[in-house]
């Protein structure tokens, strides 16, 4: 994605209006009637979206340095509060849907006394603590910003009218695809030793990047680009999804559940012809373009039938290190990896309310590293660490293979 973010303004005021005016441009696209549905519990309603990242700033930025603070609506701190407990109450995320009022217009009216009470404060306040909230606010918004996209994509495409969000041609700021790659897949050599992962310096990181620390990784080949349609299709094709050797005991529970046989957005016409829901409507599935939106399940099989399997996230980081690294890393798709979402050696959660951000949800959960088309700009790094549970496949994920020798 080419994002409206994408230049670096030099202070951290002006980033933060930036960041703010995206979430908007995002919602520009949609009806009232688009921004207020929950089509599943793991997805929000996009002006619940609006709504919460403004309570973050005034939840923790408002509340601790404006004088004289009071809430813009007391029944917001309830409404609005994620998972925070250390804030108080939550209303139910499944039920975020039912979230009629306030409206739209009352939502973008929170957004902007909020906005004008961050302005004026910005001007008055340039502090070391206040900054690092205000830059955990920026890069918590575009996380919501990411999941705006998924959650919408997700929405339109249980109508089935298959409406588009964006015109089918490029857009300057969102599009729903990424530039193919025709190359075949080669595969790039790794030695086997110790390795340095996870964040260093002094730019910002999520604590759940942290420490870095050592380890020791065998020698293993990776592929140089993300699996493609045209080869994930090979797979639909062999049966992939009735052969019960190729997937986790959890894995194959879940097909049989669910009655999986393909990814979450394709469908197959009457001629045999597949096609794909994007934020552009339906197209003709593109041979060349990474698969994407896949469980961990998916990913995990798929690499089992090509006698492959998923990289741990040791071993990705350390691909990524190297001074020719393999393609489509960073802007394509996040990436599976084969390690379970655990907190690195010597970590420590941080005190207060902010400390549930990451630390907590570190159980049940894999890994996923790099960064799709729908990350904003300048979010993504080379130590990211994103999380999802194994059957979820609405955000865009994909597959990078790797072999051990």
């Amino acid at each position: 994605m080419t994002s409206m973010l994408n230049t670096s303004p030099a202070t951290p005021a002006s980033r933060w209006q930036c960041t703010r005016d995206h979430s908007i441009a995002i919602a520009s696209y949609l009806s009232d009637e688009d921004a207020a549905a929950q089509s599943m519990p793991d997805a929000s309603p996009i002006k619940w979206h609006l709504a919460h990242t403004t309570w973050f700033f005034e939840t923790f930025i408002l509340g601790s340095f404006e004088a004289e603070f009071k809430p813009h609506h007391p029944a917001f701190r309830m409404l609005f509060n994620s998972y925070y407990n250390g804030i108080g109450e939550q209303f139910s995320r499944p039920q975020r849907g039912l979230l009629t009022r306030p409206g739209m217009k009352e939502i973008l009216a929170y957004r902007h006394a909020v906005d004008q009470r961050m302005k004026k404060l910005l001007q008055h306040n340039s502090s070391e603590k206040l900054n690092d909230l205000l830059e955990l606010g920026i890069q918590h918004e575009q996380q919501h910003q990411e999941l705006m996209l998924t959650d919408i994509k997700h929405l339109l495409s249980c109508n089935p009218l298959h409406p588009a969000m964006l015109a089918p041609e490029a857009s300057d700021t969102i599009r729903d695809y990424v530039t193919p790659s025709e190359l075949a897949m080669e595969w790039h050599h790794l030695d086997a030793g110790v390795v340095e992962i996870g964040h260093q310096g002094n730019d910002f990181c999520f604590d759940n990047e942290t420490p870095r620390h050592r380890q020791f990784v065998e020698a293993f080949q990776i592929a140089s680009r993300l699996v493609n349609n045209t080869e994930y299709l090979e797979f639909i094709r062999a049966g992939g999804y009735q052969n019960p050797a190729l997937w986790l005991a959890n894995g194959w529970n879940w097909v049989q559940q669910q009655q999986v046989r393909h990814p979450i957005y394709w469908h197959c016409d009457e001629r045999g012809n597949w096609w794909e829901f994007t934020l552009h409507g339906s197209q003709k599935l593109s041979p060349h373009q990474p698969v994407a939106h896949l469980s961990f399940f998916e990913a995990a099989a798929y690499a089992t039938w090509i006698g492959a399997r998923l990289p741990t996230e040791a071993e990705w980081e350390y691909a990524a290190q190297q001074a020719h690294p393999p393609s489509q890393l960073f802007d394509t798709c996040w990436q599976w990896c084969n390690s379970s979402y655990t907190p690195y050696p010597g970590f420590q959660i941080s005190d207060g309310a902010i400390g549930e951000y990451n630390g907590k949800f570190m159980v049940d959960q894999y890994v996923l590293r790099g960064s799709s088309g729908f990350t904003p700009v300048g979010h993504a790094r080379l130590t990211y660490r994103n999380f999802f549970p194994t059957s979820a496949r609405w955000q865009r994920s994909g597959i990078r293979l790797v072999r051990s020798v």
